[in-house]
């Protein structure tokens, strides 16, 4: 690899990981083991970067394009981007991948012994985001969460080397929730790419078109759907909150830090009034710390 094409490949993978700080939840806090922070940061590299090209909003200039083996022609091609990223992670586990990220995932997945099924999850998540841009129920919408936010959590499991069946059930109901409240902090932002994540179903039971997620500001009808999914959000997250008790030491601060993000983002969307339209909700550092303290002494 030449210099300026190293260099490249460094400025789109750094790209990447710098979105951590940007997330709801903590990817890979100063307290775990470094090793961990190490695998945690390589999975959510796979797992950002996946996104970026679902979503479309990878660097510009084309480097990851490039880095994937994906011709000019072909880079805003979003589908043909994903076939080459799953090529290029099939090769993690069988020979050497050309993106760095993925690179950097190889030596967790040697040393964990991770599988490709959650991966590929994810990268079918993405695929199905080209596809699909409305759920007509609640049950499609879990079941696009199974693919699109259940495999992080279970990776973070397998990593820590925790995983047990028990676990899974729990870690599934608390990143399905997460899945949940990132998508109503992101109505506007998923409106404009004509993703609607609110299932039709209830849209009609509380009579929003999709012309009223598109104003500047939400009406009474559509802050009530968006109160009533997080409910529905807040209830998973009660599910799997055992979870954060079934692990010890700094395991459980980290999967206490995963569901109190969540709880003070939907507690942000309240004290918002539930009107995500203007932008996404965001919770403060104070907020974040206080809902950690409530999750780890069992309460809320």
């Amino acid at each position: 690899m030449t210099p300026a094409r190293t260099a490249r490949a460094g400025d789109a993978e750094r790209g990447t990981l710098d979105k951590a700080a940007d997330e709801n939840f903590p990817v890979a806090p100063f307290f775990l083991p470094r090793a961990w922070r190490a695998d945690l940061m390589a999975v959510y590299g796979f797992a950002r970067l996946v996104d970026d090209i679902g979503d479309g909003d990878l660097a510009p200039g084309g480097a990851d394009a490039r880095l994937l083996g994906v011709s000019p022609e072909e880079a805003k091609d979003r589908l043909a981007l994903l076939d080459a990223f799953e090529a290029d992670l099939r090769k993690v586990f069988d020979s050497t991948p050309g993106h760095p990220l993925l690179r950097r995932l190889q030596p967790t997945v040697r040393r964990t012994g991770l599988t490709p099924e959650p991966f590929l999850a994810l990268i079918a998540a993405n695929r199905q985001d080209q596809l699909v841009q409305r759920y007509e129920t609640y049950d499609d919408l879990l079941a696009y969460c199974e693919l699109s936010a259940n495999p992080v959590g279970r990776l973070v499991l397998s990593v820590t080397g925790t995983s047990t069946p028990e676990r899974i059930r729990l870690s599934d109901a608390v990143c399905t929730a997460l899945q949940i409240v990132e998508h109503l902090q992101d109505v506007a932002e998923d409106l404009g790419r004509d993703r609607i994540y609110l299932p039709a179903e209830d849209m009609k039971r509380f009579h929003v078109q999709e012309a009223d997620l598109a104003t500047p500001t939400a009406g009474a009808s559509a802050r009530a759907l968006v109160a009533y999914e997080a409910e529905r959000a807040r209830n998973l997250l009660n599910e799997g909150t055992p979870l954060v008790g079934s692990v010890h030491g700094r395991l459980k601060l980290l999967l206490a830090g995963f569901v109190a993000g969540g709880r003070a983002a939907i507690r942000a969307i309240a004290a918002a009034e539930y009107d995500v339209l203007p932008g996404p909700p965001k919770p403060g550092k104070i907020q974040l710390l206080r809902e950690v303290g409530v999750t780890l002494r069992g309460e809320g």
